[in-house]
């Protein structure tokens, strides 16, 4: 089975000037990108992407694209969830035929599932397919928090069942399902990857790879070299951007931002799909919080030309 490691940008769908299609130019063009920051996976409709806006036509086309276009460069994961369970075992089915690596999904959302129904829900997918599954817990967005008990069940049952994105807030869950799985479950961080690094974590999915793909792909590396204090300093500026987003009506989001920061930093993806608030219609408003935003961003810069620097430096004196 494929192994998993690293920054996975959990990608926003690009769409056309009015919302209306999706853009695939734009989507190849924010692929491109992603492999030459050195991304080495990318997980495609997630919440960052909108996945509730997404016709099932419009779904098969971005999946396609995505797997065509990286052509095996890196893992392609794909959001295949639904409150309907026979609906998110065709998305899954359909994802694994189109070539995806790998699946992302969250339990059943709105109806606050049971710890049997979300068993029955997972093991329903899967038997229909045999990539690995990503397990997604988010209890902001999926009512419900599947305990460290509730995910070793789960890795116990069904062999594809061996990543789970953490985002349950409580940063001490990663360490519980590392140990209650006993090591077999590889956990990616939802927030707080340098923390959830220090708890076992071997991933981030990691929404700002949306608009900072190098710093945050190489903030995982320096973990992964043990530089903990430089990983450490690109996450307290990530962190600074991020409060300035969060501080937004929460219905216009982090979505919105992220489109508003790629096309900022020279790659427009469109804006965001109704019910969600458009950044064009944040007037001054979304332009001051952008200008503040793009301003840690040279301060981010600036931090990641030390530290290349630096490395650089250490790679010179090892030869």
């Amino acid at each position: 089975m494929k192994t998993f490691r690293g920054s996975y940008t959990v990608a926003v769908t690009p769409f056309n000037a009015d919302g209306a299609a999706v853009d695939t130019g734009a989507l190849k063009g924010f692929i491109d990108w992603q492999l030459e920051c050195g991304v080495p996976g990318i997980i495609m409709l997630g919440t960052t992407g909108e996945f509730l806006t997404i016709s099932p036509e419009e779904r098969r086309t971005i999946v396609e694209e995505t797997v065509r276009h990286v052509d095996g460069r890196m893992d392609v994961l794909v959001g295949t969830m639904d409150a309907y369970t026979p609906r998110a075992v065709a998305f899954s089915r359909e994802a694994e035929a189109l070539g995806a690596d790998g699946l992302m999904i969250i339990p059943p959302y709105y109806y606050t599932p049971t710890d049997d129904e979300i068993f029955a829900y997972y093991r329903a997918i899967c038997e229909a397919v045999s990539v690995p599954i990503m397990l997604y817990n988010n209890p902001v967005t999926s009512n419900r928090d599947m305990s460290a008990a509730l995910v070793a069940k789960l890795t116990d049952a069904f062999e594809q069942v061996r990543y789970i994105k953490e985002a349950s807030m409580d940063v001490a869950r990663v360490f519980d399902i590392v140990e209650q799985t006993h090591g077999k479950m590889n956990v990616f961080a939802g927030e707080r990857p340098v923390e959830s690094f220090l708890l076992g974590a071997v991933g981030y999915v990691n929404p700002y790879g949306n608009y900072l793909p190098y710093s945050t792909t190489r903030m995982w590396q320096l973990l992964e070299q043990g530089r903990i204090h430089d990983a450490t300093a690109i996450q307290a500026l990530v962190h600074k951007a991020d409060k300035i987003i969060a501080e937004g009506h929460p219905t216009y989001g982090h979505q919105c931002y992220s489109k508003a920061l790629a096309a900022a930093v020279g790659h427009p993806v469109g804006d965001v799909r109704p019910p969600l608030t458009r950044f064009s219609e944040l007037g001054d408003e979304g332009r001051q919080r952008l200008k503040a935003i793009l301003a840690i961003f040279e301060r981010i810069d600036a931090l990641m030309a030390d530290i290349d620097a630096r490395s650089a430096d250490m790679e010179s004196a090892a030869a």
